[in-house]
């Protein structure tokens, strides 16, 4: 097949939606599938342009991979009227490259990357010209996710276009898809035919991520002398509600045996460090490098995983997947009945969201029940060979793609 993809984040950015773009690209690649890719300058977590991404538009080849480079706006503090400016810039600027890579490359498939959603109808459009089917695929909620974080009032006048819209676009495309069972029903009850929605998972890196028998190299870097972690690394924003962490320290500040580590960057960082000062049983450090993410990882006793209320069915943090990988528990702040509390059932716990004394106590069970931990432990490993392979989900991907576009009559040979 020749694929076409568009997607606001993409490597070198180390966390997040641009992990699995990246990742799917280059395993496309792999499998002989002609792929080209239309993303936006690297900016996040930390919400600046990274160096050497400048100026205008820019065309590379990385890791096999033809990419075009588009310039955005990226606000320092993303409220809710910049993050709007910031997705309308890419919509924008990727048009003009979506038709012209499509004219090229004529695509079988030209797919979508939520966020931003704002700019999948220039990829749609860029579809109709060359006659190639089109896929949306949905990471996040990102209307839904503004209305829950406060970024936009649910109720205002804004709200209700940004809905109208929203359904609006999810309906110009020949497939939907979604990370996990509660998103795509999600999809279907704004109207997308439910023949049309189909489950695309995220994935563990299962080769690169493995459970460590030994101490973690960061223990010594970072100077922790604990025997227990109880750890975050991700981005730092509303969505994350990362602030219970440092609440939760507070209320067990007097145990002896724990160190909370929180590795990440973005808009509320800063107020995260004031937050914590004078705590000394927490440390907060920037995201590190990629190739250290096992040995990261397998710092943690204890992974946490914070949603705010409201947020847990509209993502399925990315993260997660690793987090099982390393075979340890994952504590989410979310209620039972949600998609995220049912991913961790039986390798974790779900406490209430932004509840800091539920997740102190949910942290103490785990620590202090050695059979309970144990248990979790091994699930979690297992859960991500389970459901988080990705070979078997790209090839699913494959699958389906292959059979929405159908007899290849434009296709290269592959």
């Amino acid at each position: 097949m020749r694929i076409l993809l568009l997607s606001l984040n993409y490597a070198p950015e180390k966390i997040g939606i641009a992990v699995y773009s990246t990742s799917l690209c280059e395993a496309l690649k792999a499998r002989g599938h002609v792929v080209e890719v239309v993303a936006g300058k690297p900016y996040y977590p930390e919400w600046h342009i990274h160096d050497g991404y400048g100026g205008g538009w820019q065309r590379s080849v990385e890791d096999g991979v033809n990419v075009t480079r588009c310039p955005i706006y990226v606000p320092k503090l993303p409220t809710g009227s910049k993050r709007l400016l910031h997705h309308a810039s890419f919509a924008l600027s990727s048009i003009w490259p979506m038709i012209r890579r499509a004219r090229t490359v004529r695509p079988d498939l030209v797919v979508a990357i939520a966020p931003s959603l704002m700019a999948a109808p220039g990829a749609w459009a860029a579809a109709r010209l060359t006659g190639a089917k089109t896929w949306l695929h949905v990471q996040d909620f990102e209307v839904d996710a503004a209305f829950a974080t406060g970024l936009i009032d649910g109720k205002s006048r804004t709200a209700n276009l940004a809905r109208t819209v929203q359904r609006w676009i999810f309906g110009l495309f020949d497939r939907v898809s979604s990370i996990g069972p509660e998103m795509c029903a999600k999809a279907i009850t704004m109207g997308v035919p439910a023949d049309r929605v189909v489950e695309f998972r995220n994935w563990a890196d299962l080769e690169r991520v493995a459970p460590m028998a030994t101490r973690s190299s960061y223990a010594d870097i970072w100077g922790i002398t604990t025997p227990h972690v109880a750890l975050y690394s991700g981005n730092i924003a509303n969505k994350q509600g990362v602030d219970v962490i440092v609440d939760a320290a507070r209320a067990l500040h007097h145990r002896k045996d724990l160190t909370f580590v929180i590795c990440g960057e973005g808009p509320t960082r800063k107020l995260l460090e004031e937050k914590a000062v004078g705590l000394g049983n927490v440390q907060i450090h920037d995201l590190q490098p990629i190739d250290r993410l096992n040995e990261l990882l397998g710092l943690a006793t204890i992974h946490l995983l914070p949603q705010t209320a409201g947020a847990a069915d509209l993502v399925l943090p990315s993260k997660l997947t690793n987090m099982l990988a390393s075979g340890r528990p994952v504590i989410v702040t979310a209620v039972s009945d949600t998609g995220l509390a049912r991913e961790i059932e039986g390798c974790g716990l779900a406490t209430a969201p932004e509840d800091p004394q539920a997740l102190a106590v949910a942290i103490e069970r785990l620590i202090d029940t050695p059979v309970l931990y144990d248990s979790m432990a091994r699930a979690a490993r297992q859960r991500a060979e389970r459901t988080w392979d990705r070979d078997v989900i790209v090839g699913r991907f494959i699958d389906d793609a292959k059979a929405l576009v159908g007899n290849f009559d434009r296709q290269a040979s592959v």
